[in-house]
């Protein structure tokens, strides 16, 4: 999609602070970070929302968890805990129309997120 920013980072048209990527995901870090790591982890094909998944996409929606599980053992915070979270649609707090898990570690969590 042409205007979306993530698509953008993708695409290498803007910068991110890539930490993860292979043929299918992209991870990088939010320029608003909510807590000391806070990835955000997202597919390279373009889907808006949790809504848009079709049945065909349930291995990048794998592939986006599997990840999750290499990012956290890479940072050394599988053992101590993260967070993974996607917000769909507005009332949800979506702000990109691009599925996105947020990838939240490094501080005790609290329940509920709000």
């Amino acid at each position: 999609m042409e205007d979306c920013l993530f698509c953008k980072i993708i695409n290498k048209e803007i910068p991110a602070n890539i930490v993860f990527e292979n043929e299918n995901i992209l991870a990088f870090e939010d320029i608003e970070p909510q807590s000391p790591i806070h990835l955000l982890i997202i597919p390279k094909k373009h889907i808006a929302t949790i809504n848009d998944i079709e049945p065909q996409d349930k291995n990048i929606c794998g592939d986006m968890l599997l990840a999750a599980k290499e990012i956290a053992n890479t940072m050394n915070v599988d053992s101590s805990g993260f967070r993974t979270i996607f917000n769909t649609n507005e009332d949800a707090g979506q702000t990109v129309f691009h599925i996105h898990m947020h990838f939240l570690a490094g501080r005790k969590m609290k329940w509920p997120p709000g």
